[in-house]
């Protein structure tokens, strides 16, 4: 708040500064163990204010000086000042993965791909990724909390983290920490996910210089599923699914669903090998977005031509899906697989039917509760609140005196 002391007239007005003032509190601030404010800025010359006059009109004399001494616009100048000038160190930033509310395979490319043309939606279920500037500034490192996940450049946190540097000329390498919670083979697309949220965060450290449509763009380069996370959160996606349009979200956020992934995973590799076009029903999918849009998820809508190939890669996958609907009794509004697989989504419940916790056979599947999210325009998305911890999901620090945290 600003202070403002009345002077007589006689008084002068370095008096109003004393020592003590200028030995204030603002000498021994610190950020991150960066210089101080003040030796930096020297702020103790430079104190922030105004001073006004008051004359006396039948003696034209000068009755008081007023001083207004507003060291809080002071030092958010400088602290901007300080923040712009630093750069980040670190940075913690939640990578959710998506479900495909529908998935229609339209055709095989020559280029050995397959065209689709699906309904791709964020959901609340993700990873939290942290990302510390190296010393090294040779290789990125990679660590997880999980087994089984490859650590070298076969994962697409390090290809995306090389294609930026590819594509901007920046020297930036990272120590990176993954921590999964979303499970791999579950046709999530976790690992996009992943390698989308690495691309943001490099163009974060290197203050944000290339678009979002840029990064949308590139990231299509190492997978096809990487550019749909640059959406808002929901997007009609077409060609190899590289072909983003962002769409306002058709399905109400708040709405529950419950995931259901089995021990076994689905490769994509082989479950398109198994894939049969002739054996696909003719939909228009347009005609499934409309209909989602203006009435809704229903079982009718929520159509995956990649549900029958999966089923034949894992028959207990079949299996799974009808006793759900068949348990259900009318709890949820769909039942349908998540990509290529091997997740099972009922949508209109967050709540897994009875025999999942009773029969012996389903003890070791993966659960989950999940909600629609989105993210805003130059926004990274955020963890629900209700799922997350009490540390703040997107966590900002600045260098230490040396320029390296851990």
């Amino acid at each position: 708040m600003a202070s403002t002391h009345l002077l007589p007239q006689s008084s002068i007005l370095y008096n109003s500064f004393n020592n003590s003032t200028k030995r204030s509190n603002f000498s021994a601030f610190r950020i991150h163990g960066s210089p101080s404010i003040t030796q930096k800025f020297n702020l103790r010359k430079h104190p922030s204010f105004k001073t006004m006059c008051s004359i006396d009109p039948q003696s034209e004399r000068k009755k008081q000086v007023e001083i207004v001494f507003d060291p809080e616009e002071r030092f958010n100048k400088l602290a901007d000042k300080v923040d712009k000038e630093a750069g980040l160190s670190r940075l913690t930033l939640f990578s959710p993965c998506k479900v495909n509310v529908f998935l229609r395979i339209t055709g095989k490319r020559d280029d050995g791909y397959h065209d689709l043309a699906s309904l791709f939606h964020v959901i609340s279920l993700g990873d939290k990724i942290k990302f510390s500037l190296s010393p090294s500034k040779i290789k990125d490192s990679l660590s997880t909390n999980v087994g089984g996940v490859p650590l070298d450049d076969r994962n697409l946190i390090i290809k995306a983290l090389k294609l930026y540097r590819q594509k901007t000329g920046s020297n930036k390498y990272f120590w990176i920490h993954l921590d999964k919670k979303v499970p791999t083979g579950a046709g999530l697309g976790g690992g996009s996910s992943n390698a989308a949220t690495a691309l943001w965060a490099a163009n974060q450290f290197s203050g944000g210089i290339a678009t979002e449509k840029e990064l949308q763009e590139w990231s299509s380069e190492i997978g096809s599923d990487i550019p749909f996370f640059f959406s808002r959160g929901a997007a009609y996606c077409t060609g190899r699914g590289e072909v983003v349009k962002d769409i306002p979200p058709p399905i109400p956020l708040d709405t529950p669903m419950v995931l259901i992934k089995p021990q076994e995973a689905c490769s994509t590799a082989h479950v398109y090998k198994t894939f049969r076009l002739d054996q696909t029903r003719e939909v228009d999918p347009l005609s499934l977005l409309e209909k989602i849009s203006k009435e809704g998820i229903s079982q009718d809508v929520c159509i995956n031509d990649l549900e029958s190939p999966a089923f034949e890669v894992l028959p207990g996958l079949r299996r799974l899906k009808q006793r759900i609907i068949a348990a259900s009794r009318g709890q949820y509004d769909a039942v349908f697989m998540s990509g290529s697989g091997s997740t099972i989504v009922g949508i209109g419940s967050p709540d897994p039917p009875q025999f999942i916790y009773d029969d012996e056979a389903y003890k070791d599947v993966f659960l989950s509760e999940a909600t629609f999210i989105t993210r805003e325009e130059n926004q990274w998305y955020s963890e629900p609140s209700s799922s997350s911890s009490a540390d703040s999901v997107a966590e900002f620090s600045r260098p230490l005196s040396d320029g390296i945290t851990q």
